[in-house]
């Protein structure tokens, strides 16, 4: 009897050590041939939070897209640049540039990833009353997908992908009203139009918002799931193959109307990786959406499962 024990036994840790084993080279091979960096990845959020609050109309906007443009230029994209003036839900004209940023041109497989570069013009979620009509500085809000495209650009100018990958920064994102409706996303409303006028195509969207945050958990936004399910089981799948399944659980999340229900308004099939579950993260529209209060470790998983799936599509 206790020799079956002992066998039972072992075939179970043997068996526990050939799944582990299976595991260690299923990531491996889903592994980018580059190195993302979390600490080239912070450095970019730092320097788009270091101009200031990037509200549409100021002078901080400007210079952070003139940043945006040279960086993105140095690190060998085709760049278009997509000017608009929006009018807002308050009949204020919004002087708005979609960045779009281009690699591996003569590629017809093609993705699209997407983040929105702007910054809210009031903190309309801030406990004290006294910050209420300030601007946000947007470190998670809007710089922390930004910066993960910003180092993914520069990991591709050092290694291009097999596939065309197409970035976009998404313009005038936050300047709705409080209802969160279609007065937001107002630079990926414009987009969407000018894709479907130039029979624009991709296989699919992945767009990034808020995924820096401390504490974030990314679940399956509900919106994402309705238009490419398929590709969110997919992303979701690749994630936990690279041991990050922690932080993308694979479970219901809440419905959001972000830049990607635009996207798919266009015929792309297109997902949000999102920190929100019913409810957004206690710094969200704050005074403190600061670098303090982003985990350049979130960044860095985010910026990983995003590089695999460059360079090791789907």
């Amino acid at each position: 009897m206790l020799l079956f024990i002992v066998c039972g036994l072992f075939s179970c840790t043997q068996q526990q050590n050939n799944r582990q084993q299976t595991d260690n080279q299923t990531q491996k091979s889903l592994e980018a041939p580059v190195a993302f960096s979390a600490d080239s990845c912070f450095a970019m959020l730092v320097a788009q939070t270091d101009f200031g609050p990037r509200v549409p109309g100021t002078a901080p906007h400007d210079a952070c897209l003139a940043w945006l443009q040279g960086t993105l230029q140095r690190y060998g994209a085709q760049i278009e640049l997509q000017k608009a003036n929006l009018q807002a839900f308050n009949g204020t004209y919004l002087p708005s540039t979609n960045i779009i940023a281009r690699y591996n041109l003569e590629a017809t497989s093609r993705i699209l990833l997407g983040a929105h570069w702007d910054s809210r013009p009031v903190c309309d979620n801030d406990p004290d009353d006294n910050h209420l009509n300030q601007p946000v500085l947007g470190a998670n809000d809007g710089a922390s997908g930004v910066a993960v495209l910003l180092e993914l650009a520069r990991l591709m100018s050092q290694q291009a992908p097999t596939i065309g990958v197409d970035l976009v920064f998404f313009d005038s994102e936050d300047y709705g009203n409080s209802d969160y409706d279609e007065s937001f996303c107002l630079g990926s409303q414009y987009w969407a139009m000018k894709a479907a006028q130039n029979k624009y195509q991709a296989r699919y969207g992945i767009v990034l918002d808020m995924v820096g945050g401390r504490g974030a958990v990314f679940k399956k936004e509900k919106v994402s799931v309705n238009y490419a399910g398929d590709f969110v089981d997919a992303v979701w799948r690749r994630a936990a193959q690279l041991g990050l399944g922690s932080l993308f659980v694979d479970a219901p999340g809440g419905t959001i109307l972000d830049d990607h229900y635009y996207v798919n308004q266009a015929g792309i099939p297109c997902i949000d990786i999102i920190h929100y579950d019913y409810g957004f993260a206690p710094t969200w529209h704050t005074i403190n959406d600061t670098p303090e209060n982003i985990d350049p470790m979130v960044l860095a998983s985010v910026g990983r499962l995003v590089t695999s799936l460059v360079y090791r599509p789907l």
